[in-house]
């Protein structure tokens, strides 16, 4: 790992919309600033300009919600065309009460509303419209990558991170949605503690805790800060995608 590590916020993102490319956007916020990215950086990249760049809008006067996006909106107070929304992005409804809808997304996370956002999001022609997650976020992550590791000539991470509220905890923390280019976790598991013990079960969710870094610069509200160099960390271990991060359905003992 590192006794040093650097978080830059990046200025200077525009406005993302459909279609644009994040790599030449960030490459150019990035020149302003007299910025070059070296192999080993990790560039965050905030799940919302994600989303808004690969178009996962939907429309809400274009959903008409069944009879069950109707009675869980009832019970929560929510928008039926929204929870038709979530419902179509879920494999599971975990758990709700008003105003609060757990499911377990279709790509493996739990988390509220599948991650379906209605915040900071401009209307269309005076349309109310949300923003869905990315397709595939680890796939978007390895695209994003090729581009910085063609435009630096270097070996770059790329994270890109969503807030997840936790079981248990109050606030949000940033987490990895898809990362590229580094391990997301890594497997102590055997390995000596300081005593010389074997660890018997530690891992720790790498990707993890650089997003939640991460965050902390981006805000969460209008600071215009979607993107975060991070530099100085190494790593001896393979690179793994953020899917290693999804604890498997059948070990969840909370669910």
């Amino acid at each position: 790992m590192a006794k040093n590590v650097t978080y830059f916020a990046v200025p200077g993102i525009p406005l993302v919309d459909p279609g644009d490319d994040l790599v030449k956007l960030i490459v150019a916020a990035l020149a302003v600033e007299r910025f070059r990215l070296v192999s080993g950086d990790i560039v965050v990249i905030a799940q919302k300009i994600v989303s808004k760049s690969e178009n996962r809008y939907v429309r809400l006067t274009d959903i008409v919600p069944g009879e069950k996006a109707k009675a869980l909106a009832a019970e929560i107070g929510k928008d039926p065309r929204y929870v038709e929304i979530v419902l179509s992005e879920a494999s599971e409804v975990v758990r709700y009460r008003p105003n609060l809808l757990i499911v377990a997304h279709r790509l493996g996370y739990v988390m509220a509303n599948a991650g379906i956002d209605q915040s900071n999001i401009e209307r269309l022609d005076d349309e109310e419209r949300v923003l869905l997650l990315p397709c595939d976020p680890d796939r978007s992550a390895a695209v994003l990558k090729q581009g910085f590791d063609e435009a630096y000539a270097a070996n770059i991470g790329v994270i890109i991170n969503d807030s997840f509220g936790r079981p248990w905890r109050n606030g949000i923390v940033g987490v990895a949605l898809g990362v590229a280019g580094l391990p997301s976790l890594l497997d102590m598991i055997g390995k000596p503690d300081m005593f010389g013990r074997p660890m018997q079960v530690t891992e720790i969710a790498v990707a993890d805790e650089i997003a939640a870094g991460a965050s902390l610069l981006m805000g969460e509200a209008a600071e215009g800060l979607p993107v975060v160099v991070v530099r100085g960390l190494t790593f001896d271990a393979p690179a793994l995608n953020a899917a290693a991060l999804i604890r498997q359905r059948e070990r969840d003992l909370f669910r």
